[in-house]
C-alpha cells in the first residue's frame, strides 16, 4: 500500500515529536504493508514549511531505517494567500513527491471565498488537488454537494483511514461512507501524526471497504490510485460521481 498523507517528519508540526516516534512510526507501517510513505507536514500559519529543512529531516530519517517504507515529500497545503502566490512559482516544493498532484487542507472554521476560481487556478497550472478528509471538516460536512462539485471540477477526495472505522467519531464514519457510495473518494490515508492515537495504519480499512465494496475499490483508494499520484500518472480508478441528495446524506446508516 501507499500513503499519501502522513506526518512522519520530527519537530515540524503536530505530528512526530522526535526520531525516535519518526522511526517507530516508520516501522509499524512497513508491517502493516506500506511501502511508500509521502512525508506531508503542515504548510499553515501555525506551522512554516520549509522544503529544504524537510529534505534534510526524510533524508535523515531514510537513512536510519534503510530502504523500506520509503519516505518522499509531500505538503499539508494550507490555502493561504502567501502559499497560493508561492506555488504559482515553486509548485514542486508542494506537491506529492515533485509531481503534479497536491493535498489541499481546509481550516475547519472557514472555506476561502471563491473557491472554485482557487481550483480552476490551480487546475489550470496543470496541478491535481486532492482534497483532505472532508469527513472530518465540519463545513464541508454540511455541504456535500459542493465536494461532488468540485471533483467535476477535476478535483480529487482523500478520506482518513481511521474513519471508516469510526475512530474520528460517527458522524466521520457516516460521511465517510456516503462519500465512497457517492464516486466521491480516490484515495484513503493514514494522516498518521503518532503511533498510538493516529497510527500509520491502513490495513484494517482496506479489509473494511473490501468487506462492503470490494476488493477492487479497496486496492484502488489504497494502492492503484495512490502510486499512480506519487508517479506522476493519470489516476486508474475514477468512479462516476453521483448527485448527493440531502435528505438522504443525513439519514443515511451502514
Amino acid at each position: 500500500m501507499v500513503d499519501i498523507h502522513c506526518h512522519i517528519l520530527p519537530q515540524l508540526d503536530d505530528g512526530a515529536k522526535d526520531l525516535v516516534t519518526s522511526q517507530q512510526m516508520a516501522a509499524m507501517a512497513q508491517s502493516d504493508g506500506i511501502t511508500h510513505i509521502v512525508a506531508t507536514p503542515h504548510s499553515n500559519y501555525q506551522y512554516k514549511f520549509d522544503a529544504g529543512v524537510n529534505a534534510q529531516k526524510r533524508d535523515e530519517l531514510q537513512q536510519t531505517i534503510g530502504g523500506s517504507p520509503a519516505i518522499l515529500l509531500g505538503c499539508d497545503f494550507h490555502l493561504s494567500f502567501e502559499n497560493l502566490e508561492d506555488i504559482r512559482v515553486n509548485p514542486e516544493r508542494y506537491t506529492l513527491n515533485g509531481k503534479q498532484y497536491l493535498l489541499v487542507e481546509f481550516a475547519d472554521i472557514s472555506i476561502p471565498p471563491h473557491m472554485d476560481q482557487i481550483f480552476f487556478d490551480l487546475l489550470g497550472r496543470r496541478l491535481n488537488p486532492i482534497i483532505t478528509h472532508p469527513e472530518r471538516n465540519p463545513i464541508l460536512s454540511r455541504q456535500p454537494e459542493q465536494i461532488r462539485k468540485w471533483v467535476d471540477q477535476g478535483c480529487f477526495v482523500q478520506v482518513t483511514a481511521a474513519s471508516f472505522l469510526g475512530r474520528f467519531g460517527k458522524q466521520a464514519e457516516q460521511l465517510s461512507h456516503i462519500l465512497v457510495k457517492h464516486g466521491l473518494v480516490h484515495f484513503i490515508a493514514t494522516d498518521a501524526h503518532n503511533t498510538i492515537s493516529r497510527p500509520p495504519v491502513l490495513s484494517e480499512a482496506r479489509e473494511a471497504l473490501k468487506t462492503l465494496y470490494g476488493e477492487k475499490l479497496a486496492d484502488a483508494l489504497t494502492e492503484l490510485n495512490p502510486r499512480a499520484a506519487i508517479e506522476g500518472r493519470q489516476l486508474p480508478w475514477q468512479p462516476p460521481t453521483l448527485p448527493i441528495k440531502a435528505k438522504r446524506w443525513f439519514s443515511f446508516g451502514r
